[in-house]
């Protein structure tokens, strides 16, 4: 073998070594300094979430909104004061008082006060269901964010190897091309293959800058403020959808929401229906003459309202609350069934990417690295053209890049599982949702 070509093979072995050296393929050397990506860390650097998110803020603040409705609903109404006066003969007057004055009370009775109080007691619950939803979504958009931005930094150190192989083929060919051992057109090709690798490089580390910058926004930071590099999480072993499924339908925080809303409807309803009953009012009231200031007389009074005039009216409106009862109902077992077949879909779509992971890094990648190895000897040797290692090198680039996606999409619909089932995070996702699961809480009803 010519000295040439024993140069142009040590470097490329030595590009592909270092480009397949880690599980996932990613190099080392480049690499020392990348912040592995665990279900531990997305919590921590998630909760911050809680307290910058300005849609969780308003879902607490909603939630504060409902505590404080609830303290102020009344049991006993405020006091009806009296004050007046008779415009009379003197003698009638000073006989029978001139100045009235009195108080009136409302009776908290036949329970519409406690009726009152449930409602309000009720929208408490979901508005803290409300607020771990809006986290919970939150948290799983950070998640995504956080993995592009993982498959972003992997890409761009994928792009450096490969533009490092590219720039030693070129070179090489150059120097084949002056000693008439190439052509022009293979020199061409691989000049071709590395600008398209600079621009795609460049393309992968401007999707970077983005991810860092949604990271930041969602985090109300300066979009200039900088983030590690990030190293893909290990592939996540396999999922049991019947427990998740049943998690979901008890801790599912919209469906909680959904769920509350429905028993606030009925205590709505409940609170309807009692209004046909009628108010009933004590008072008291005395009469002093102006002549003297002395009491002339005292009347204690018993008041009521009478509904049943409106009784078409009241009935309307029972109707109408049932209604609303029956359509949160409705929406609540609607979104039932979507939340069962959304938990399949996803313990799918993680069982589809963790097999593709599998076949990527067990199968395809191997033998597109021996493969490029081969043929790189065999065009060395004279025996192959260029266009056969340039394919052979698209393929292993392709099966690394894949490699990284599916890992990616893999936690991407964990993260999704996590929000469907209300848990804590992957890691508690991943402890539930093993094959043979030990968690099983019962399914409540509406």
């Amino acid at each position: 073998m010519k000295p040439i070509h024993l140069l142009f093979t040590i470097s490329c072995a030595v590009a592909i070594r270092d480009a397949c050296a880690a599980e996932g393929f990613a190099p080392l050397t480049a690499r020392t300094n990348a912040v592995l990506i665990t279900p531990a860390l997305i919590n921590q650097l998630a909760e911050p979430l809680r307290s910058n998110s300005p849609v969780v803020l308003a879902a607490n603040q909603r939630v504060r909104a409902a505590t404080e409705n609830a303290k102020g609903v009344r049991t006993w109404d405020d006091p009806m004061l009296k004050l007046g006066g008779v415009a009379a003969r003197e003698a009638m007057r000073a006989d029978e008082g001139d100045i009235i004055y009195g108080v009136e009370q409302k009776l908290p009775l036949f329970g519409k006060p406690a009726l009152a109080r449930k409602v309000a007691e009720t929208a408490i619950d979901s508005a803290k269901a409300d607020t771990d939803y809006q986290f919970q979504v939150r948290r799983a958009e950070f998640t995504r964010h956080l993995l592009r931005a993982a498959v972003s930094d992997r890409l761009v150190a994928i792009g450096q190897q490969d533009l490092a192989w590219l720039e030693t083929l070129v070179a090489t060919l150059e120097q084949r091309n002056q000693a008439g051992q190439a052509s022009q057109v293979e020199t061409l090709k691989a000049r071709n293959e590395q600008s398209r690798r600079t621009q795609r490089l460049q393309t992968d580390a401007t999707t970077r800058e983005h991810e860092s910058m949604a990271l930041n926004l969602m985090f109300q930071r300066d979009i200039a403020t900088k983030w590690p590099l990030f190293e893909l999480p290990a592939l996540a072993p396999p999922i049991s959808h019947h427990e998740l499924e049943r998690y979901a339908l008890g801790f599912e925080p919209k469906l909680r929401m959904l769920r509350n809303q429905f028993l606030q409807a009925q205590a709505a309803a409940r609170l309807t229906q009692r209004e046909r009953w009628p108010n009933v009012s004590v008072g008291v009231e005395a009469r002093n003459y102006t002549g003297d200031g002395s009491f002339r007389q005292g009347m204690f009074l018993l008041g009521m309202n009478f509904p049943w005039g409106n009784n078409a009216r009241y009935r309307s409106d029972i109707a109408r609350d049932e209604a609303k009862t029956e359509a949160a109902r409705y929406d609540f077992l609607d979104y039932e069934l979507s939340v069962r077949e959304q938990i399949h879909k996803l313990a799918l779509a993680v069982d589809v990417s963790r097999r593709e992971a599998l076949l990527y890094r067990d199968q395809i990648v191997p033998r597109s690295d021996a493969t490029l190895a081969s043929v790189r000897a065999s065009w060395e040797a004279g025996r192959t053209m260029l266009n056969d290692v340039l394919e052979a090198r698209r393929m292993l680039l392709e099966g690394q890049s894949m490699y990284a996606q599916a890992i990616a999409d893999q936690y991407s619909a964990l993260a999704d599982l996590v929000q469907f089932c209300g848990l804590s995070g992957i890691d508690q996702l991943l402890e539930v949702g093993a094959p043979p699961a030990s968690l099983a809480p019962p399914q409540p009803q509406p």
